[in-house]
């Protein structure tokens, strides 16, 4: 088998010079005669020695990369085998990884949120072609000119549709100690939230400068994190808002079942911090004392796993984003209740979804202020209160409820703009029925449909059976 330098070439790629040499892998700068797109190749590094695991995680990012589309994934241009050469040719994205952001921190807040929000939806993207990274660190994350984090190094992950040769020849778990989810120490490779408390680890370091659990040199360091919880972000900094340590804390519970089930969950707090939940983790102002942690630690010493998540795509189907939207004119009223009415029946099916409650107040085109009422009283609140006490029957547990007022011209357009930034799985919205208003909303409902990035359902109020004519024969 060759090994890489410079000036080797192979099936039509030469290497110029090598950008990164490390324990694992080499990355050479690649040219070839029918890419005009700058590249780089990925070459495992072999000794003479015991190289299962490089060779292994090698095999697995050339089963997985291919498969990979979209911005937040590096565009393969060409794989080799290990018959000569072993390789991943790739776009090469300019710049580099998070690590110098990283080294920097803490940074300031608004830069902590933009990168957290960005990660969180590559992560999602990721997710959706069922994949798990099982090792996201800012090393792994690189980010376009254009702003999207592009995930790389997919040498531990697993992918929903192909064997996991990784758990099948090797019995240790896997992956960057300080970043690593307690079901990944216990040695599960199949839980798309394993990916969420990475993120939560990356973020608590973003804002704080320092690493929730450390920097562990041994399992055995990983393991304390089954009952050490990390000191609260706000302890170490007061200006840091409770929002931010909720969402953190969060993303970083011991049990999966407790964090945010998928990555669009997560940015959707990240994107919208004045409608997060705020529980006993968004005050606490100090890590557990030694009689809480002794208790954890009888409780989860012999623990063995979490039970088995379901597929990956059944997650994220079992937790989607719902976005209702609400008509709350007076003459709407009959259709508004029954489109509370169907959005209950969905939620029996949905138990886990997040419901996003919306109304839009259609502003004029030319600019002028339509948001205040003839008294000057805000529009704005006067409908929030309103979509508020409309949802009230709904009962939904910590997080899975929130409330926004949109604005904007064109009703329609501004449903599907906050679809397509909160990555809303499926929408509901009635349909007015009376004659005098069925061509505006109408439109409104037609063009939903037709252009949002989601499944959408249209409800109508069940029609009224028709009144007796003439007298009734006695």
């Amino acid at each position: 088998m060759r090994r890489p330098q410079e000036g080797t070439e192979i099936d039509g790629f030469t290497l110029g010079a090598c950008l990164h040499k490390g324990g694992f892998a080499t990355i050479w700068q690649v040219t070839h005669p029918l890419h005009r797109t700058p590249m780089v190749m990925k070459v495992p590094t072999i000794l003479d020695g015991d190289d299962g695991p490089t060779i292994v995680g090698f095999e697995v990012e050339q089963m997985i990369m291919p498969r990979l589309t979209g911005p937040h994934v590096p565009r393969v241009m060409g794989v080799g085998d290990f018959a000569d050469m072993p390789y991943i040719v790739t776009e090469q994205i300019p710049g580099g990884s998070l690590l110098d952001l990283f080294r920097t921190a803490p940074r300031p807040l608004s830069e902590v949120v933009e990168a957290a929000a960005r990660m969180a939806q590559a992560l999602h993207d990721l997710h959706k072609q069922h994949v798990i990274h099982l090792d996201l660190k800012p090393a792994n994350v690189l980010q376009r000119a254009t702003g999207e984090m592009v995930l790389i190094d997919f040498g531990l992950s697993r992918h929903d549709d192909l064997p996991d040769l990784l758990a099948e020849e090797f019995t240790i778990p896997m992956g960057t100690w300080p970043y690593i989810a307690p079901e990944q120490f216990l040695r599960r490779r199949d839980d798309l939230r394993s990916d969420i408390f990475a993120l939560g680890a990356m973020v608590y370091e973003l804002a704080t400068g320092r690493q929730p659990f450390g920097a562990p040199e041994k399992l055995r360091g990983v393991r304390r994190r089954l009952w050490r919880d990390p000191v609260p972000p706000r302890a170490l900094d007061p200006a840091i808002p409770e929002w931010l340590q909720e969402i953190i804390l969060r993303a970083l519970e011991v049990d999966p079942a407790r964090r945010f089930q998928t990555a669009a969950q997560m940015l959707f707090d990240l994107q919208r911090p004045a409608q997060v939940t705020l529980t006993d983790r968004a005050h606490k102002a100090r890590a557990d004392g030694a009689a809480t942690v002794f208790r954890r630690w009888r409780k989860m010493r012999r623990i063995t796993g979490f039970g088995p998540p379901p597929g990956m795509q059944t997650q994220i189907a079992r937790a989607p984003i719902l976005l209702v939207a609400v008509d709350l004119s007076p003459d709407m009223e009959p259709l508004s209740r029954y489109l509370l009415g169907s959005v209950k029946r969905m939620l029996v099916i949905e138990p886990e979804a997040r419901v996003a409650c919306v109304n839009v107040i259609r502003t004029a085109r030319i600019g002028i202020d339509v948001t205040t009422d003839d008294a000057g009283n805000s529009l704005h609140v006067a409908r929030l209160v309103a979509l508020k006490h409309w949802a009230a029957s709904l009962e939904l547990p910590e997080g899975l409820l929130t409330y926004a007022i949109l604005e904007g011209p064109d009703p329609g357009q501004a449903i599907i703009d906050y679809a397509t930034h909160t990555h809303v799985d499926h929408i509901l919205m009635g349909a007015r029925g009376h004659s005098q208003t069925r061509r505006y909303l109408g439109s409104v409902s037609s063009q939903v449909v037709a252009e949002a990035p989601c499944s959408v359902s249209v409800i109508r109020l069940p029609a009224r059976p028709p009144e007796p004519v003439g007298r009734p024969v006695a």
